[in-house]
């Protein structure tokens, strides 16, 4: 029986071409906190930078910062928005000049560091430039006469900002490291029947529970996740090379293609099924339709002798929850169940969602491609804006969920290590498993025997 953990909401309404634009609103200025005034929906770039700046009087909203900041880089580079902040806050606070105004400066210090801790916590790679750093810096230089207190907690930060950014070099090496250990193998895939191990070795052989291998699937998800940051989202848009996450997909066909006995393969083929439906219950909707995908696709699903043996009904069920029909509604419905159970969690189990994410860069890239990032009188379309970090801000909270099950290192290390193939190996490992039915099919396998083994 399958429970029902859910989906992106709609996506933001933006006007048509043609259609007349609302007269766009500015911003309250520095003084006001912007939850008391209405919501902004445009403002010229120079307001939003200075409804950033804090005050001795006033902070931004935790969620305006954080929208700003993911936002800003499409119009600003990160350092040369630092250093407007900073000339701001030197100018409004006359921090330039002697001497300071002590009772004022201690007023405004805790809301300037608060925002650059705010701004290392959340973003810390734009702080690889020793730009940000030397910005971080002289301006808490500044402020340090009149509390030393303020250099303790500027170490403080660059300490934790230092280690964080430490992590995440490390987490981007395994991920590169694990890759060319993948690709090292390659094409040169020799027929199963005859040359059996040990890259071959089989996945149940490894692990023959379903429920222990979704645990493991959702651990590597979590931790593939965990590296990917805010930004990235929109330098995907800048750069046109959007975050990708597939070749899972032909890990999954390679499992199911793995055995030489018909019989076997269907073992494989409803071994998953279990998997994919233990995903589901987990709130791992990104391992579930890698493995849906990979049986679908024509290596595997032209395997008419094997799916034959096979017992289907429970891949039909997860089939028609993941089904695109819709704009993917049966998933979208799925995933906001998920993702309620997950707000209202007792523990890290319950709290686990981990999207489509293919899916979740197609919602994202649409909603930057359908809607302006400025409006015709040259204003910033903040609107837009608050939906990308409301998306962004939901994958964020998800992706840092502690994964709650027991790791398994023998089949994690399978995991990370096994062979994944190009359509083409794929393909011969199809036709090395059941014969080419037709002479389109019996061309293409004499080619990619010669092509990929060298035979004839």
């Amino acid at each position: 029986m399958f429970t029902t953990p859910s989906g992106f909401s709609p996506h933001l309404a933006c006007a048509e071409p043609g259609e007349e634009e609302e007269a766009p609103q500015e911003g309250p200025g520095p003084g006001a906190c912007l939850a008391d005034g209405p919501p902004i929906t445009s403002a010229s770039l120079d307001t939003l930078i200075q409804n950033l700046v804090p005050t001795a009087d006033y902070y931004p909203e935790k969620a305006y910062v954080f929208t700003f900041l993911l936002s800003a880089r499409l119009f600003i580079p990160p350092p040369e928005l630092l250093a407007r902040v900073c000339e701001l806050c030197i100018k409004q606070q006359q921090l330039d000049q002697s001497p300071l105004d002590t009772a004022k400066v201690r007023k405004f210090g805790p809301k300037i560091l608060q925002l650059l801790t705010e701004w290392t916590e959340t973003f810390p790679t734009d702080f690889r430039d020793e730009k940000m750093v030397g910005h971080l810096k002289d301006i808490i230089h500044r402020i340090a006469p009149c509390d030393e207190a303020y250099w303790k907690t500027l170490n403080q930060v660059l300490q934790k900002l230092s280690q964080r950014l430490a992590l995440m070099s490390q987490g981007e090496e395994s991920i590169v490291k694990v890759s060319l250990n993948a690709s090292s193998i390659s094409d040169k895939l020799v027929a199963f029947k005859t040359k059996p191990p040990p890259i071959q070795k089989d996945m149940l052989s490894i692990c023959n529970d379903p429920y222990t291998l979704a645990q493991q699937l959702t651990h590597v998800e979590l931790e593939h996740l965990r590296h990917i940051g805010p930004e990235e989202f929109v330098q995907a848009f800048v750069q046109k090379d959007p975050l990708d996450g597939t070749q899972v997909n032909f890990y999954f066909e390679l499992c199911f293609l793995q055995p030489a006995k018909k019989k076997q393969r269907a073992q494989v083929i409803e071994f998953f099924i279990d998997v994919a439906r233990e995903c589901f219950n987990i709130g791992n909707f990104n391992s579930l339709m890698a493995i849906i995908s990979g049986m679908n696709m024509s290596p595997v699903s032209r395997l008419k002798k094997t799916w034959g043996k096979a017992k289907t009904a429970k891949f039909f069920i997860l089939e028609h929850q993941m089904d695109p029909t819709g704009n993917f509604y049966n998933y979208r419905t799925a995933l906001r169940g998920a993702a309620h159970r997950s707000q209202t969690a007792n523990s890290n189990r319950e709290r686990i969602v981990i999207p489509f994410f293919s899916l979740l860069i197609k919602d994202i890239y649409f909603l930057n491609e359908g809607c302006a990032n400025r409006l015709p009188n040259g204003h910033v379309n903040f609107e837009k804006f608050v939906e990308l970090a409301r998306q962004v801000g939901e994958f964020m909270t998800w992706k840092q969920v502690e994964c709650p099950f027991e790791e398994d290192r023998a089949i994690l290390h399978y995991l990370h290590t096994a062979p994944i193939f190009s359509e083409d190996g794929l393909y011969l490992a199809s036709y090395e498993s059941e014969s080419p039915e037709n002479q389109v099919e019996k061309d293409r396998w004499k080619a990619l025997r010669s092509n990929v083994l060298g035979k004839t």
